[in-house]
This record gives structure tokens, C-alpha cells and sequence, in this order.
């Protein structure tokens, strides 16, 4: 199974981003109408990873964003778009917003298993880490900025580098990608189900806030 070169280069990056580009292309808007559907209990179904829940957990709308950590129309989301969405819908008990792991390249796959490293706080660390993405992500060393970037929240290189050799954790990762992939077909990020309707691609702020106007009426 693969594992991490904690030497991992700039170079390496850029591949894994390009390879990610050309396999995973996203467009930079999605489609206002959904492009698919999926059953809710299938797509809450098991998976490697536990879910970890922003919102009640018996909210009438349930949001799932299967994102990659090196995607910057998931780090726009989250910047822009996901602040409005958490005070308006999650907070008022409206909404329950999952994200999970689909990682586009190793790069990706080392940062979600850094969030997850967090537990409970994997969604913050999550956060921390889309909105300096530019200050990991492509730079001369990634895993060095990573690491810079994650003392913000305690964590010390040791634990750091212990949590990149977790083969458990790293192919447990991999699996959440997997069953989306195979599973539900998914092919980019972000990819949004909104009570089972499919998205793909970045959703502007006021077209999500008329599908979750008309979810809730429904």
C-alpha cells in the first residue's frame, strides 16, 4: 500500500495536481438543477471513517460535500460560501452539514489525515487549513508548510509525522474515497447531495441558499 515521503517535493505536488486536474476536472460553478439523485440511507451507509456532524442531528436537510484539501473551489467554498450556510441553516437547526474525504492526490490525503488527527475538531482543523491553503499547498515544501500551519493547533512534529505513517489511517481515508467513487459514481470536488440530490462543483452562495429554501418547503 502507498505511504507518505515525508521529503515529499514541490514537484511531486504539482504532478499529483496535475494528474488530480486532468482525472478529476471540475467545473468552477455547479449546475443549478441537480445532475443525479441518491437514496439518503444508502448514502449514509457505512463507511471507513465515522461522520462528523455539524448541525442537529435530526435536521430535516441533510448536506453531504465529499471535498479534497487541495481543491480550491472546496477551499472557496468553505471561505465564502460555508460561514453563511452554518449561521442561517446549520445553526438554526435547518440543516446538518457532513463533509467527507475525497482526496485528489497524496498531498490531499496527508491533510485529511491530519484534520482527522484532531477527532472532534477534524471540521476546524479542516477549515484552518482551506482558508491557508495557499500557504501549504503548492509551495516549495508542502508537508513543511503543513506542519507550520498545524502548530497553530498544538500539534508537534512528532505526533505529526506519527500521524502520516498511520497506515490504518491513511487507507482508511482511502476507502471513504473509494465507496464514493464507486459507489455513487463521484469523479470531482466538490460534489454536494442535498437530501440525496447531487451537485457537482461550486454552488454561489445565493444558489444555495434557494435550494435549501425550497428543500425546507418540500
Amino acid at each position: 500500500m502507498q505511504s507518505f515521503d515525508l521529503r515529499f517535493s514541490r514537484r511531486a505536488a504539482l504532478a499529483a495536481a496535475a494528474s488530480a486536474a486532468f482525472a478529476f476536472a471540475a467545473p468552477a460553478f455547479a449546475q443549478k438543477a441537480p445532475s443525479g439523485k441518491v437514496p439518503v440511507d444508502e448514502l449514509m451507509g457505512p463507511n471507513a471513517l465515522p461522520d462528523i456532524v455539524a448541525g442537529k442531528a435530526d435536521a430535516p436537510i441533510t448536506i453531504v460535500e465529499y471535498a479534497s484539501m487541495t481543491c480550491s473551489h472546496c477551499a472557496a467554498f468553505h471561505k465564502d460560501v460555508y460561514p453563511v450556510l452554518k449561521k442561517n441553516f446549520i445553526d438554526t437547526g435547518k440543516v446538518k452539514f457532513i463533509l467527507r474525504e475525497f482526496p485528489l492526490d497524496p498531498l490531499a490525503t496527508a491533510a485529511f489525515m491530519l484534520a482527522r488527527n484532531a477527532g472532534d475538531k477534524r471540521d476546524a482543523v479542516v477549515d484552518l487549513l482551506f482558508s491557508q491553503q495557499k500557504n501549504w499547498a503548492f509551495v516549495d515544501k508542502p508537508l513543511d508548510g503543513l506542519a507550520n500551519v498545524l502548530k497553530q493547533t498544538g500539534l508537534g512534529q512528532e505526533k505529526f509525522e506519527a500521524t502520516l505513517k498511520d497506515q490504518q489511517l491513511f487507507e482508511n481515508v482511502s476507502k471513504v474515497r473509494d465507496r464514493a467513487a464507486e459507489k455513487f459514481g463521484i469523479n470531482s470536488t466538490p460534489t454536494f447531495f442535498i437530501n440525496g440530490d447531487r451537485y457537482s462543483g461550486e454552488i454561489p452562495e445565493a444558489d444555495f441558499e434557494k435550494i435549501l429554501t425550497e428543500k425546507a418547503k418540500s
